[in-house]
């Protein structure tokens, strides 16, 4: 299936059904007054998330969706059927804009979840509600009125919580499938991968994390070169990024430059994504003797002046792979408990 991340669509929510002016007619009864019914409520839309799905593609042609209107009321003083909703499932981790006034409407982060996106129209009153002791026989209605109408934007970012950044032909997707169940496209090419992968690393019973692989950003990537930038939002709710880097690429170019372009590339994107906590991963030492790794780490982390944590892994064979990925559920645990420490300190 074609993965979508983004999509437009038209939302209308249903017209709420009018109300009746009736009157009862009975055979010795002359005088029977009002008796007619309210209308029923328009439909509501609503967008609920569902574990089962991993793209928007459903959104990318099928745009115009619109709920049931209510029913009109009747004499009796029967009320008018309510109109249906309409619930759209979209991914975990969808995003809801609305697209006239740029404002946030939902953020669905759990299977399950659901928010209301249009509001159904209100019924309207039949003449029975009119009915006083001055006003016995009331000819007054009101009309339901309309549901509403609004045109959305549905992003889609994915759940992850780790996040794998590096240039094309870094190794990322042998790396996923190395450490993980996930089996990304993998070739001797550059921009093998054109969409997001998720894989979960098991690392003891009961630990695990989720990995995502995006695109290969490359320089000039936020002026539009290469597939761009449009894969890093995917990388907005990770606590923590993994910066792939050849440790001897085969064009000759330098590590640590490649590792300064990306940077900088990222800086460009989003200065809240850029003080993420990022890792430097040294992948593929098993292209050179195994007695120069360190020398060649060493040149790398002194040329970048780097201070984070940083480790020497080869992705094809996994050497390095189970000490990295045991850091890393080790950083997230502590992470989560940082977390839940603040927020009780919050509460109090």
């Amino acid at each position: 299936m074609k993965f979508v991340d983004e999509a437009t669509i038209h939302i209308y929510a249903g017209k709420g059904g009018d109300g009746c002016m009736s009157f009862r007619r009975e055979k010795y009864i002359p005088f029977g007054g009002p008796n007619g019914g309210d209308g029923g409520d328009g439909g509501s839309v609503y967008l609920q998330a569902d574990s089962g799905l991993n793209t928007l593609v459903d959104y990318r042609f099928n745009r115009l969706h619109r709920a049931e209107n209510g029913r009109s009321g009747q004499g009796s003083n029967c009320t008018g059927r309510s109109g249906e909703d309409l619930i759209l499932p979209v991914p975990v981790g969808t995003i809801v804009w609305n697209l006239e006034t740029g404002e946030l409407i939902a953020d669905i982060k759990n299977h399950g979840d659901r928010a209301i996106v249009a509001q159904g129209g209100f019924h309207g009153l039949g003449n029975l509600r009119y009915k006083s002791s001055v006003n016995r026989a009331p000819r007054q209605t009101s009309k339901g009125t309309l549901g509403e109408t609004r045109e959305l934007r549905l992003e889609l970012r994915l759940l992850a919580d780790v996040g794998l950044l590096g240039l094309p032909n870094a190794g990322k997707s042998t790396f996923i499938r190395s450490v993980s169940a996930a089996t990304p496209k993998v070739a001797d090419y550059p921009f093998t991968t054109l969409h997001p992968n998720l894989g979960v690393v098991r690392v003891s019973e009961g630990h695990s994390f989720v990995i995502a692989d995006i695109p290969g950003v490359i320089e000039g990537a936020s002026e539009g070169a290469g597939l761009g930038l449009q894969f890093l939002k995917h990388l907005g709710r990770t606590n923590l990024i993994l910066h792939l880097v050849d440790i001897a690429p085969l064009d000759g170019t330098d590590a640590a430059e490649s590792v300064k372009i990306l940077s900088a590339e990222l800086a460009k994107y989003s200065a809240e994504l850029a003080a993420k906590p990022c890792w430097l991963v040294v992948n593929k030492i098993d292209l050179i003797p195994e007695e120069d790794v360190a020398a060649y780490t060493a040149a790398i982390k002194e040329k970048l002046n780097w201070t984070a944590p940083i480790f020497a892994i080869s992705g094809l064979s996994g050497k390095g792979t189970k000490e990295l990925c045991q850091a890393i559920m080790y950083h997230i645990d502590a992470t989560k408990v940082i977390d839940t420490t603040q927020g009780q300190a919050t509460d109090e």
